[in-house]
């Protein structure tokens, strides 16, 4: 399906190279590696680039045989774009099943010193047999192949906004992306009518993706920062992309239960069954097409209605 017959179709398979090529940290020195900054970005790093680089520098000082099963980060600031991330890694455990590592990521100021900008932990199992149980059903929602592209609705919505949008956002929000989204409700800033703090979207890489497990968890660790924290403003009727909302991250963790492939139709469902203080706490589970829970994910982050200045 074409995004619409008015716009030229983006350059998936360039787009998914240069995501790739994004999480694909480089070892600077024993236990420190480098994460490149994204192509064209412009303002605040993407909160999933710094989970899925810095998860990527962690599995990179793990064997092989030991597997990534969750890992739990805390944003500190925002990073900038333009400007490469260092992630220095701690080896905080190595037993025979489990190892732990501890990430620091930082960029580097204008005067020689680093700043933090998140810090991360990864939990590492060599795969075992176990006992199973699954008491999470994947939710009855539409196929991918029957809705409309995310971008579809997004041009949709700003050729309404018109001149109520500007033209740094509107930018933003058209930007091809690397990975493709069908929902099959209604995200925060699809309409301005509360509703329940429930949504379900389809996602995965726009182009096929190299054979290779740890990437494919890094990509799924970046795709888990879409839409999770918008989910807390649902009830409210209210969008970051309208200028109502004030919001950042604060935290994320997410859970790998069993692998799965990143450029396959993977489902995300979020739910927010609270917000209060300036805060709202997100959930998220994602299937796969055969209804397997393949990870799960739990956000709390900044969201303050925007006060207008006076004019």
């Amino acid at each position: 399906m074409s995004d619409t017959p008015n716009h030229a179709q983006p350059d998936y398979r360039r787009l998914v190279d240069e995501l790739v090529e994004l999480l694909t940290v480089q070892r600077a020195a024993t236990d420190i590696y480098i994460g490149s900054p994204q192509k064209g970005g412009v303002g605040r790093v993407f909160g999933g680039q710094v989970i899925a680089q810095g998860l990527q520098a962690a599995q990179a000082s793990v064997p092989e045989t030991k597997v990534a099963h969750s890992l739990h980060a805390y944003f500190l600031r925002g990073g900038r774009e333009g400007v490469p991330i260092e992630y220095r890694i701690e080896r905080d455990f190595d037993g025979r099943s489990f190892s732990n590592r501890r990430v620091v990521a930082s960029q580097e100021n204008e005067d020689g010193t680093a700043t933090p900008i998140l810090n991360l932990t990864a939990s590492f199992q060599t795969p075992e047999e176990g006992l199973e149980h699954l008491d999470a059903a994947m939710p009855e929602v539409e196929d991918p192949e029957s809705l409309k592209t995310d971008m579809e609705t997004r041009r949709a919505m700003i050729d309404m906004m018109g001149d109520k949008i500007s033209d740094a956002q509107r930018a933003i929000a058209l930007r091809p992306r690397p990975i493709e989204m069908r929902t099959t409700d209604k995200l925060h800033w699809m309409n301005a009518e509360p509703k329940a703090p429930r949504a379900h979207s389809w996602f995965k890489a726009a182009s096929a993706l190299p054979d290779d497990p740890a990437l494919h968890r890094a990509v799924i660790a970046f795709a888990s920062d879409y839409t999770l924290l918008g989910t807390s403003a649902l009830p409210h009727g209210l969008s970051w992309m309208r200028g109502e909302l004030v919001g950042a991250s604060l935290d994320h963790t997410l859970w790998f239960h069993k692998e799965a492939k990143a450029d396959e139709w993977l489902l995300y469902a979020t739910d927010s069954p609270w917000s209060a203080g300036g805060r709202g706490f997100n959930r998220g589970r994602i299937f796969n097409r055969d209804g397997e829970l393949i990870a799960s994910a739990a956000q709390e982050g900044m969201i303050r209605k925007r006060v207008k200045k006076p004019s």
